[in-house]
């Protein structure tokens, strides 16, 4: 494609260069189109200069050395002379505003240059917006062949663009299969991955994702903050970028036919419309199952969390049995309801996977490396802690989830969650309440207390 014939140099001798982004705010026609045009900018062009040469003549007519004449948008041109001056101001002065420390006049010429050039301002936006609108309807015959070369222009800027971060980031270029499939080795999330390199210099943790006729479901587990949403979205994203024919970061990508990608992730509300969080969540889940097909790529991320856990678990379990049963999809479906992890020992086309993470005494270290099976546990108390959680806040939690986790494993009984977490037991008594249990307070001279007391203080632990 080519710009139309002689459209080029109507724009070039029309418009600046660089024209302002409003056409109300003027600076958009270029000099020496209207000479109309040029005739009132070149009033506000000279102004400084006239307004400079009237102050140097009333200096010498009045005799006022530090007379000021001056221009602001909202008392417009006006003649400044300070109050000590005031004796030596001509009759023709006429005062248009009073200051503390002086006064403000106008003169029949600077009125008469102050009317004209206000007006010229006026008049030249005003040519200016009726020159701009002629010039819209001269480009009239050209739109047609305008719009093919910017939709042409927009699309190797696109292509440009991919290219450009193909080279750049070392992405390959993915394979098409009729097999239904999504194959994706060393897979990488491109914005996450120069989000951590511009921060810390880290580099990401790249992943595998193997999705075929016979496994069609990941139940994904493991902690918050370990990487399951940024897997899920991934995944989702080299998708995205091989059915746009771009390349896709990753060492090696095999994609059979996907008819779409649908999302349930993270928690929106839209009370105006009367939706609570769980509401949408449900509603955009059922959107999914009713529109998703065996060739769509599904992401069901911690679905089921805006009700009770019974209910959560329930919804969860039945929307996991759809997907896998009924609409067949390929589906990433990460969840903390650990009772899930045995879905797969009753569904064949199902697997488990979690993000791993390693513990090392209260705290907590992310590998971001998924790997098949279900997670230990979802550390959301060491996720807390990192967080700044106070520390009665993270005692009575780790106190509750053992309870928990005990009733859960043992008795089932009934768990207090609200009850103050148990104090330590004491193996004997400190070395200060041993000492404290020997003295006598009725027995002790006020020195003797004095020195006790001191003696106490020096058993007490440094910390």
């Amino acid at each position: 494609l080519t710009p139309p014939t002689n459209c080029a140099e109507l724009l070039q001798m029309a418009l600046l260069e660089e024209p302002a982004a409003l056409v109300r705010d003027g600076g958009v026609i270029a000099d020496g189109l209207d000479a109309e045009l040029d005739e009132l900018r070149g009033i506000q062009t000279n102004c400084d200069a006239f307004l400079l040469d009237l102050e140097t003549r009333e200096k010498e007519r009045t005799g006022i050395a530090n007379l000021r004449v001056q221009f602001n948008k909202v008392h417009g041109f006006y003649i400044e002379v300070t109050q000590g001056q005031l004796d030596k101001v001509p009759d023709d002065y006429r005062r248009r505003q009073t200051l503390k420390n002086a006064e403000r006049f106008i003169t029949p010429e600077l009125k008469t240059f102050e009317d004209k050039a206000l007006s010229a301002q006026e008049r030249a936006l005003a040519r200016e917006k009726w020159l701009y609108e002629g010039l819209l309807d001269q480009l009239q015959p050209f739109v047609p062949a305008l719009t093919a070369l910017a939709q042409a222009m927009a699309s190797l800027d696109v292509l440009c663009a991919l290219t450009e971060r193909s080279l750049t980031l070392n992405w390959c270029a993915p394979e098409f299969t009729k097999e239904p499939c999504i194959e994706i080795r060393q897979g990488r999330h491109p914005v996450v991955e120069a989000r951590l390199a511009e921060m810390s210099g880290a580099s990401f943790i790249a992943n595998d994702t193997v999705l075929g006729p016979r496994q069609r479901l990941q139940i994904i587990t493991g902690p918050n903050m370990g990487g399951k949403s940024t897997y899920m979205r991934q995944v989702a994203l080299i998708v995205l970028l091989a059915s746009i024919g771009s390349h896709v970061p990753a060492s090696r990508c095999r994609l059979g036919p996907i008819d779409a990608i649908h999302t349930r992730i993270g928690a929106a509300d839209d009370l105006a419309n009367a939706q609570s969080t769980f509401m949408l969540e449900m509603t955009e889940a059922a959107q999914i199952l009713h529109s998703a097909t065996p060739h769509s790529l599904v992401l069901m991320d911690e679905i089921g969390r805006g009700t009770s856990t019974f209910d959560g678990l329930a919804l969860a379990s039945g929307i996991a049995t759809h997907l896998h049963n009924k609409t067949q999809a390929f589906a990433l479906f990460a969840t903390h309801y650990f009772e899930l992890t045995e879905f797969p020992a009753t569904h064949t086309a199902a697997v488990n996977m979690h993000v791993s993470a390693a513990e090392s005494g209260a705290s907590i270290v992310f590998l971001h490396e998924l790997q098949p099976g279900p997670a230990s546990k979802s550390y959301g108390v060491q996720v807390a802690r990192l967080a700044g959680m106070p520390a009665a806040v993270l005692n009575h939690a780790r106190h509750a989830l053992s309870a928990l986790e005990a009733g859960a494993s043992e008795s089932r009984q009934q768990v207090d969650l609200f009850a103050a977490p148990p104090e330590a037991e004491a193996a004997g008594p400190s070395p200060v309440e041993a000492a404290l249990a020997q003295i006598n307070p009725d027995a002790l001279s006020p020195r003797e207390a004095l020195d006790a007391l001191y003696a106490l203080q020096r058993l007490l632990p440094k910390s």
